[in-house]
């Protein structure tokens, strides 16, 4: 078994990382959305740090996810694929790639400028300061958190979309090749 990306498949590693960042994205998603909702008691602060400490995670597996991209490789195209596609799908991947680490950056700068606390990443890493408190930048920053939010839930909601046009109309393997392999029942049964 190889742990690199192959022609025709995603590697273990490429499918960990993707469906590692893609659960993570969901928490945060489903966190950020309820966060106002929550009275600002000490169990607030638990979670807007915790928040905070996933959403730096997800910053540094995007960075290991390029970095395993660049080094493993991609999949070559689906057979038959039109090129009008693979471009869509090119820039597709660059903007998710982009979204995913533009919206931990921005909530880190809004987290930096609002002049809050020091922030420890998950209690054990203190983080740095990206800038000097400033409520002009502050303010700047969390809508921009906000707005690349919605553009990623775009992004992503068109992403799945064409993953599933594929795989239920188009009878190829977009889909599955991100996906572990079934073992088969004969290799099953000869252990």
């Amino acid at each position: 078994m190889t742990w690199k990306n192959t022609a025709d498949r995603w590697g273990p590693v490429s499918q960990l990382l993707h469906w590692l960042i893609v659960l993570l994205v969901l928490m945060l998603a489903i966190v950020g959305l309820t966060l106002d909702e929550l009275p600002k008691t000490p169990k607030y602060f638990w979670v807007y740090t915790m928040h905070k400490s996933v959403g730096i995670t997800v910053l540094a597996l995007v960075l290991v996810r390029i970095a395993w991209r660049l080094y493993a490789g991609t999949p070559k195209p689906v057979a038959g694929t039109p090129s009008w596609q693979l471009r869509v799908a090119s820039l597709t991947h660059f903007l998710l790639y982009a979204l995913l680490l533009a919206m931990p950056l921005s909530g880190w700068l809004y987290d930096s400028a609002s002049g809050l606390r020091p922030f420890r990443w998950f209690g054990l890493v203190l983080m740095p300061k990206l800038s000097a408190p400033n409520q002009g930048l502050s303010e700047l920053s969390h809508d921009a958190h906000e707005l690349l939010f919605w553009v990623l839930v775009a992004l992503v909601a068109m992403h799945a979309a064409a993953a599933f046009y594929h795989h239920l109309f188009q009878n190829d393997a977009t889909l599955t090749r991100m996906l572990p392999r079934r073992r088969s029942r004969d290799s099953s049964n000869h252990r």
